[in-house]
């Protein structure tokens, strides 16, 4: 018997089941079916692979408590001012359902588009900023129509990210250049940064700062220019102090970290809300007053439904509570953060790791602030503090990195 001269024989193609061909084939709609020779139109939507159920659990459970305790610090000072304790409740509770609905909505959009519309959203942000200063009044922070009113350097948030993700993702072999990877990025930054010098935000100032950092160290940035810009912020600032020039913010400065201790009577007065922060912290103790139970909350933290609605939850919910709560915020960026790494595209990758961070970035500055480890600035907590303008585009970043989710080699639920 002469096996090497039989013929060989031929197995029939083995016929992927009906599942796996759904997958493939949505995973090149997905990608624009740029493989190869063939390129198929890149579609609007793409609904056949599943979202990350994990994310979107921690997101919608962090929406709930922080209604929940935005309603519990809020509900005083909606009472004396507007003769209604739902007052906040209720205009949060719409902005949630919608923030929720646009995400969902978002989740099923293919995030390949936005590299098309990137740099229109970029300048449509620029835009923005310099219709905060034409508004009346001082400082600059709203674009008010009517009853209708939008805080712009929300949306510069986003666009900055969106922005130098779509230009890092296309230049990713030179990103390491000072003149392709520095260079643009820094003027993305600049132009941004001036005009809420303008306004003044700093607080603004300052996210927009960190997230630059990581989006240009996520791109491909090299270190050594990091230090460098580090050194020119620190001597501007220097700069800006010496010649007193941050005029308001001095004050911010000169009461950090002395809130506890008297000096004079102004000074006493400007840190006024970041001592009762710190008597509320104190308060709760390990366990809490219980929910509800907050005493600063009456009128002695101004505005606690803002930003220093976490020391109403640490009051209420002592420390073991604010640590769980924490651990949602942990849990968040880093899933959000797995879901971009192995996303398929670079452009997925830098623009899902930059919006997750940026929970990160202001959770940890909101915590800083009313532990009065950084000065009083006017950071936001996500998903917690009042505001409709940050929760619905928070909840619609949250969108995109849903959609992300969709081609990463994550397994789908």
């Amino acid at each position: 018997m002469q096996y090497n001269n039989a013929p060989a024989r031929k197995l029939p193609p083995r016929r992927p089941s009906p599942s796996r061909q759904a997958g493939k084939a949505s995973v090149k709609e997905i990608k624009g079916g740029m493989d190869g020779k063939k390129k198929n139109k890149l579609k609007l939507f793409s609904i056949r692979l599943g979202i990350d159920m994990t994310f979107l659990f921690l997101v919608l459970v962090l929406v709930i408590i922080g209604v929940i305790m935005m309603y519990s610090a809020s509900y005083p000072a909606a009472l004396r001012y507007e003769n209604r304790s739902t007052f906040y409740l209720y205009k949060q509770s719409v902005f949630a359902i919608a923030g929720v609905a646009v995400m969902i909505g978002i989740s099923y959009f293919d995030y390949h588009h936005l590299h098309i519309i990137a740099p229109i959203m970029y300048v449509f942000g620029l835009l923005l900023l310099v219709v905060v200063l034409l508004m009346p009044g001082n400082p600059k922070r709203w674009i008010s129509i009517g009853d209708f009113t939008f805080q712009a350097s929300e949306l510069a948030k986003f666009t900055l990210i969106l922005e130098m993700a779509d230009w890092s993702s296309k230049h990713f072999r030179d990103m390491h250049t000072f003149k392709t990877g520095v260079l643009p990025c820094v003027i993305m930054y600049l132009l941004y940064a001036l005009l809420l010098v303008a306004e003044p935000h700093y607080s603004g100032i300052v996210i927009l700062t960190l997230l630059s950092a990581v989006m240009m160290y996520i791109g491909g940035v090299r270190k050594r220019y990091f230090v460098i810009a580090a050194a020119a912020l620190v001597t501007v600032l220097l700069v800006l102090i010496v010649t007193d020039k941050l005029g308001y913010a001095m004050q911010r400065l000169d009461g950090w970290g002395q809130a506890l201790t008297y000096v004079n009577d102004d000074l006493w007065q400007h840190t006024y809300q970041t001592r009762n922060s710190l008597y509320a912290i104190g308060s709760g103790g390990v366990w809490g007053l219980g929910l509800g139970q907050s005493r600063q909350k009456f009128m002695y933290i101004p505005e606690a439904q803002n930003d220093f609605v976490f020391a109403v939850v640490c009051e209420e919910l002592g420390l073991v509570g604010a640590i769980l709560i924490l651990s949602l915020f942990v849990l968040l960026v880093w899933r959000g953060i797995t879901i971009s790494m192995r996303a398929k595209d670079p452009f997925g990758s830098m623009l899902g790791t930059g919006l997750s961070a940026q929970i990160g970035i202001q959770a940890i500055l909101n915590i800083l602030v009313i532990t009065d480890w950084l000065p009083n600035t006017g950071i936001s907590l996500p998903f917690f503090s009042y505001g409709g303008t940050s929760l619905i585009m928070l909840m619609a970043q949250m969108g995109i990195v849903l959609s992300i989710s969709r081609t990463s080699n994550l397994e789908k639920i």
